[in-house]
């Protein structure tokens, strides 16, 4: 296969790009800012011809999305054959949409696209993908499988299956178990996801969830669902905070209402959580990871497939259409193993 030099040429390739990636080494390092990404290395990391990526994600007002935002850049800094184009990141939709419209002017080689709202952000990425211009779709599906070349996601029922049976473990065949949950913001087919795995597995054990409240993913809100819960339920056994971020908050309430009966399992990954897991002094025991690394992901596929290179880790010789990353339980007994990967919240 010749390699193609800018994206006119990788317009005619598209639909047979092939790149190779290894994703569990994008969680290989990180420091106070947040950045964990894989380090170049292998020969699908070695240098070729030159492509620019456009990048847009959210606004980064938590710590998990600027996680993902400076993971982005960071993984895109390995190579020395990468050009990002970082757009601003915006909660507003319209702004996201000429974002994207401008790369596509532009004839970037490819665009990795973590939507504020992917329904809203399909039609924008299929025209992308109708002009020839692969794009990664992050996090947040399109509603159109075709809008994308291909999706790089987290497991959200797989967060509240990981939950669950971490509880179920925990409660060792007690059927009265009180269990709790603060989700996030129910509106979103991810929390809905994550609340559904949860119920799935405590299903398993004879569980079920006793007290549950909804937050909206920030400090404020968490501390503001989990004292209205911890008002509402006198006694807990155990307690699932979907989001580490608005776990803050949720510790707050926790510490304020003077509440240690209970064990506590977060959501996400942070730095913070982590600590306090290691720490062992806490009600927090465990948290389920939520990979912050997912646009660097992103930015590693980009690159392959417009570079047209072949698989290596893999036998099938295309890049897959989906990537779903795990999502495993940190607990005191396996936390040095992940700390390197977390965010600060």
């Amino acid at each position: 296969m010749t390699l193609p030099t800018r994206h006119r040429a990788l317009r005619a390739t598209t639909a047979v790009a092939a790149a190779a990636l290894f994703l569990g080494a994008c969680t290989n390092s990180s420091d106070s800012d947040n950045s964990s990404v894989a380090n170049a290395g292998g020969e699908n990391d070695e240098s070729g011809d030159t492509v620019q990526i456009g990048f847009s994600a959210p606004a980064a007002d938590h710590g998990w999305m600027g996680a993902i935002s400076e993971n982005a850049v960071a993984q895109a800094e390995e190579y020395d054959d990468v050009e990002l184009v970082n757009a601003e990141g915006t909660n507003d939709v319209s702004l996201q949409i000429s974002q994207v419209e401008t790369f596509i002017n532009d004839g970037v080689d490819a665009i990795v696209l973590l939507p504020f709202d992917g329904a809203a952000m399909t039609e924008v990425a299929q025209q992308a993908m109708d002009a020839g211009i692969p794009v990664i779709n992050v996090d947040r599906e399109f509603s159109a499988p075709s809008a994308a070349r291909t999706t790089v996601l987290g497991d959200n029922y797989g967060m509240g299956r990981s939950a669950g049976e971490y509880v179920c473990e925990q409660a060792d065949g007690d059927e009265d178990a009180v269990v709790a949950e603060i989700a996030g913001i129910d509106s979103l087919p991810l929390t809905q996801d994550r609340s559904q795995g949860f119920e799935d597995a405590l299903e398993t054990c004879g569980l079920d969830v006793d007290n549950r409240v909804a937050a909206e993913f920030t400090v404020e809100s968490g501390e503001s669902a989990a004292s209205n819960l911890l008002q509402a339920a006198p006694e807990i056994d155990f307690l699932w905070n979907h989001d580490d971020d608005q776990g803050v908050g949720v510790m707050a309430a926790i510490e304020n209402a003077g509440r240690d009966e209970f064990v506590m399992i977060g959501g996400a990954g942070s730095a913070n959580v982590m600590r306090e897991i290691e720490a062992g002094d806490s009600v927090l025991k465990a948290t389920v990871i939520y990979p912050s690394t997912q646009a660097a992901d992103g930015i590693k596929l980009a690159r392959l497939v417009a570079q047209g290179k072949a698989m290596s880790d893999l036998a099938e010789i295309e890049v897959p259409r989906m990537v779903q990353l795990a999502a495993p339980v940190v607990t005191a007994e396996n936390v040095e193993e992940y700390m390197d990967s977390a965010f600060e919240s």
